[in-house]
């Protein structure tokens, strides 16, 4: 989540800063590690020198090998959630416009964090059931607002009557496999392609025929 260091004072922002910026340091190191060796195979040893910091201030910012995987993965989380409700409130008031805003947003972060969300469908399930719980009820709450929109174009007859949460899930996993099939795609298709023939794809499916010809610059 954004920190607004500008609410506190001086000294204490620029600490916050110092230590917010060793934390992602720590958490992007950590990514690189896991994904070449696995969780199991990590040790703190090997972290410290891919983040160019000591084991010990490892351990000022976070408990363990457990913490940074749960670090890791729920940095991930929060971006989705910081970020698609005023990506798509900025496309403007048109259902299909702020679902297909919402949808390019989604796999923009995924490529952006392509090892990490690759490193989140591989360990999570080393997490404690709690985390793991966590981990669950957070990527739902990232989904609000694509389930929003979907539902408000479904009540103003712009999209067909559909199953919400599938199709909300639907877009998730099309978003997830720009990251896990990347070594099939990444060949084929430039992000931007990606996200427009998946986002055609999705709405090819949701806009109700009588309403198609209103949309065709996206469907088309």
């Amino acid at each position: 989540m954004a920190v607004d260091y500008g609410s506190l004072p001086v000294e204490e922002a620029v600490r916050a800063a110092r230590a917010s910026a060793r934390r992602r340091q720590v958490l992007d190191a950590a990514v690189t590690v896991m994904g070449k060796h696995g969780f199991h195979q990590m040790s703190m040893q090997d972290l410290a020198a891919e983040a160019k910091v000591s084991v010990g201030l490892i351990y000022t910012y976070f408990g363990g090998k457990e913490d940074l995987l749960l670090a890791t993965i729920v940095r991930i989380l929060d971006v989705f959630r910081d970020q698609l409700a005023p990506v798509m409130d900025a496309a403007g008031d048109d259902v299909v416009d702020q679902l297909a805003a919402g949808i390019r947003r989604y796999i923009q972060i995924v490529d952006e964090n392509l090892d990490g969300v690759v490193l989140t469908y591989r360990e999570s399930r080393t997490l404690a059931p709690a985390d793991r719980a966590r981990i669950k009820e957070l990527e739902i709450a990232t989904a609000a607002p694509l389930r929003s929109v979907i539902e408000d174009g479904v009540a103003q007859g712009v999209f067909r009557d559909v199953d919400v949460d599938l199709t909300v899930f639907d877009i998730m996993l099309i978003a997830h496999g720009w990251a896990l099939k990347h070594w099939h795609f990444g060949p084929l298709y430039t992000s931007d392609e990606y996200i427009r023939l998946q986002t055609r794809h999705v709405l090819d499916a949701l806009v109700r025929d009588d309403r198609r010809a209103d949309y065709a610059h996206v469907l088309e």
